[in-house]
């Protein structure tokens, strides 16, 4: 099977390197692209979207279909992680350790008579990973202040893409790194008590419901789909400033896709898919 994976993988890929004949020369001022499309975007774009970033308006509105598809592959990414590393089932109950938040000792404690649990005052012990790392107050209280001017500035990099330099994709991967830096300072314990693996799981689909709920919307209102224009029905302003409601709406659903999938992936990957230890 190895062998037969190699042959057609160099097959496959000798189609594509000899089909790199045909494409123009890297930065040609000639090729198709630069003389028809680009030079299409870039002097009509204002006029017909009302968003002065060509970028996300070529992404977010004019080829609006692939970036949806491109969110939905993200989406696809986290299923899959989510389905080779997830174990449902947990490891049998083994000793467990504690720290006392009051002069940093750390506990190692079995489990009682008949393997029943024993519980700690969690106000006093904080229950800690088998491998972990020194416990650092400075790092914890620093990431913990931080991490709200992150998600802040990660919610402006959303709402302000189109307009700005941004977007969707940046603004998600910003507030889903504001989590990993909570398990990171902290613990994954910590982490999923402010986003559990469900609500990962949620926001990943309600991203991709989201985009494709817009397009939807303006199927259903007599338009073709994605076309932003139909929801000048709905929002005030007129078709054009309807587009850039339309593409403010798809870079919410992409921003809370990559949010949701980003964190999902880290926390499978962190944890062996057990979601009992990891960083």
């Amino acid at each position: 099977m190895k062998i037969l994976g190699l042959v057609i993988v160099a097959l496959v890929g000798s189609v594509l390197i000899y089909a790199t004949v045909d494409f123009p020369p890297f930065a040609d001022p000639e090729s198709p692209a630069s003389l028809h499309v680009s030079p299409r975007y870039i002097e009509k774009s204002l006029d017909e979207t009302a968003v002065p970033n060509v970028v996300t308006a070529v992404l977010a509105d004019y080829r609006s279909f692939d970036t949806m598809f491109e969110t939905t592959v993200i989406f696809a990414a986290g299923v899959a992680c989510f389905l080779l590393l997830r174990i449902p089932r947990r490891r049998p109950p083994g000793p467990r350790h504690f720290r006392h938040r009051l002069t940093g000792l750390t506990f190692r404690v079995k489990d009682g008579e008949n393997g029943k649990e024993i519980f700690l005052p969690l106000r006093e012990f904080e229950p800690v990973d088998s491998v972990w790392t020194p416990h650092d107050f400075i790092i914890e209280k620093v990431c913990r202040y931080m991490i709200p001017f992150i998600q802040l500035f990660g919610l402006y990099v959303i709402a302000h893409g189109h307009h700005s330099p941004g977007g969707g994709f940046q603004g998600g991967v910003i507030l889903g790194a504001a989590i990993i830096l909570l398990s990171v300072s902290h613990n994954l314990r910590t982490a999923l008590k402010r986003m559990r693996e469900k609500t990962g799981a949620l926001c990943s689909a309600l991203g991709v419901f989201i985009f494709a709920g817009t397009g939807a919307l303006c199927l259903a209102l007599g338009y073709n789909y994605l076309d932003y224009r139909a929801l000048a029905a709905l929002l005030p302003g007129g078709p054009i400033m309807a587009r850039s409601h339309g593409m403010l709406l798809v870079e919410i659903g992409v921003g809370v896709a990559v949010m949701g999938t980003m964190v999902w992936i880290f926390k499978n990957l962190a944890s062996l898919g057990r979601y009992d230890e990891g960083l």
